[in-house]
């Protein structure tokens, strides 16, 4: 395996991690957003009113992309374990 192949291998699961990761972040961060601002503007501080939007928000993020999540790293691995004869023989 060349140097070459090994950072190939890391850049695309890198790339997979950031885009599995993505819907759920970027929802916690909007939800988060939106609370901290309605409590800014309230002046409510009330801790479980951060908290219980945004895992109940994520949740609901989680089971609509899913499928589509399982589908992506399905398809790396499959990926991957089609590149092992390539990766052994060096070329």
């Amino acid at each position: 395996m060349t140097p070459e192949a090994v950072l190939d291998i890391g850049m695309q699961g890198l790339m997979l991690a950031a885009k599995l990761a993505a819907p759920l972040l970027i929802t916690a961060l909007v939800v988060g957003f939106s609370i901290s601002l309605l409590q800014s503007i309230t002046q409510i501080q009330e801790v479980t009113l951060s908290f219980v939007p945004k895992a109940i928000a994520v949740a609901i993020a989680l089971i609509v992309c899913g499928n589509w999540m399982i589908a992506e790293a399905i398809a790396f691995t499959h990926e991957m374990f089609a590149r092992i004869p390539q990766l052994l023989s060096g070329g």
